[in-house]
């Protein structure tokens, strides 16, 4: 037991993103205590054990409870500012969001057998990625036309999404639970099309199956075509400018970004990959950008208007408890909410 709670309490300070430091002033306990039960040579007595509860704001049985999830395969999207402890941080409250998630899924004999639709499909070069994507939507049904919820999407095909409350420094995250269940986390205060492309440049990694002679900068290339070509099809794009375009209008842009939930500047850079437009053109775009506020502010506000959000989880939640299959008390820890406010926000019919 004392094993287990020594990961536990090390997982739970690091998902509060504390410090040794911070957290013996916040428990009023040593920091040599502390270390020496994350180090499994000795554990509290139950005064202190409800001090450290207290302190990381989890309830006592979570630090005596073994973890269920190891993520493997782990894609990190961050800007460099982003710290370790604020990585740690992002990465343990996602397991604890798994754990719950997939025991929810058990008690109610959920399916979440996945199965990578583009497996087989080798990716040395781009048209390899158009191909990956065509093959994506095809397998998912999706046909040609706009996806109007990636996040639903993602989820219909067993898919986890996790959405994080976190500073725009830090972009998403795709891993694998167990090396079998996939699961993707974005910021969810990004805007919408943001949300959406990073969503699926980290399906980019969690599927393709790409070259191993591909680095890092030219991975990271790959996924954003594949996030664009999911996003809108060749066809659709080509249908949409025809295969060669010199002036192209905002206008144009903005009708098409409203339409398929895909940023003009993702739009630009999706028409230079088809060779559309050319790469100049697409430099001096960003030049005016740059240059033009006005321009910027039309571009800035032009806005896809569909929600992008995940409910999967709270309709699981509801329906387990509408089906007696969990309890409120249940319902409260798995959702990480008190009974009462659980109860008051739940009208029944």
């Amino acid at each position: 037991m004392i094993t287990i709670f020594a990961q536990r309490i090390s997982s739970a300070r690091k998902m509060a993103g504390l410090s040794m430091d911070q957290l013996a002033i916040l428990s009023g306990l040593s920091k040599n205590s502390i270390s020496r039960y994350e180090n499994g040579i000795m554990k509290p007595d139950s005064s202190n054990l409800v001090k450290l509860s207290k302190a990381l704001n989890v309830k006592v049985d979570y630090l005596f409870r073994k973890s269920t999830v190891e993520l493997s395969e782990v894609a990190f999207r961050k800007k460099a500012k982003l710290g370790s402890k604020t990585i740690d941080s992002i990465k343990y409250r996602v397991i604890d969001r798994l754990e719950k998630y997939l025991e929810l899924e058990n008690i109610l004999s959920v399916d979440n057998h996945f199965t990578n639709p583009i497996a087989t499909i080798q990716v040395i070069d781009f048209v390899d990625l158009e191909l990956a994507a065509e093959r994506l939507r095809e397998s998912w049904s999706l046909g040609l036309n706009p996806i109007s919820s990636v996040i639903e999407m993602l989820e219909d095909n067993f898919i986890k999404v996790v959405e994080v409350d976190e500073p725009l420094e830090f972009d998403g995250l795709s891993a694998f639970v167990d090396n079998r269940i996939p699961v993707i986390v974005v910021n969810k205060n990004f805007p919408i099309e943001r949300k959406r492309f990073t969503l699926l440049h980290e399906l980019g990694h969690l599927l393709l199956s790409l070259d191993k002679r591909f680095i890092d900068k030219e991975i990271e290339s790959a996924c954003h075509r594949f996030a664009g070509a999911i996003l809108i099809p060749r066809v659709k794009l080509i249908s949409e400018l025809g295969l060669s375009r010199k002036p192209i209008y905002l206008q144009e842009l903005a009708e098409l970004q409203k339409e398929w939930g895909i940023s003009i500047q993702a739009i630009m850079y999706r028409a230079r990959d088809l060779e559309i437009i050319s790469q100049s053109k697409l430099t001096s775009f960003y030049f005016e950008i740059r240059k033009n506020v006005r321009l910027k502010k039309q571009v800035d506000e032009s806005r896809y208007c569909a929600a992008e959000a995940s409910y999967r989880f709270n309709k699981l939640l509801y329906k387990g408890l509408a089906q007696e299959l969990i309890s409120f008390s249940k319902a409260s820890v798995l959702s990480s909410q008190s009974v009462n406010a659980l109860k008051t926000s739940l009208n029944f019919i």
